[in-house]
């Protein structure tokens, strides 16, 4: 169960998530979490540009429809295993 809770530190409000019994900053949490959904996007769209520009070369790709994509994000030690799907469109 995770409580939310205030903290003074030098004159600023931190928001505190309770979690397992550890306390963690809301705002860094935040962050940290948007600094990796970043790196996965970038990174993501590299491989799937590169892996349509072999399979295009390659004459795997008749560009007749969209895709479907799939990718799970997973973190372990919390247990998280989340499915994305989706369809790429090519025109």
């Amino acid at each position: 169960m995770c409580t939310l809770s205030k903290m003074k530190v030098a004159g600023a409000t931190r928001r505190l998530v309770a979690f397992r019994g550890r306390m963690m900053n809301e705002d860094v949490v935040n962050m940290e979490i948007r600094k990796f959904l970043k790196k996965v996007g970038v990174t993501s769209q590299r491989e799937i540009e590169k892996a349509l520009q072999d399979a295009a070369a390659a004459g795997k790709l008749d560009g007749s429809g969209p895709l479907e994509a799939h990718m799970t994000l997973e973190i372990p030690a919390i247990g998280l295993v989340h499915p994305v799907s989706g369809k790429i469109a090519l025109e």
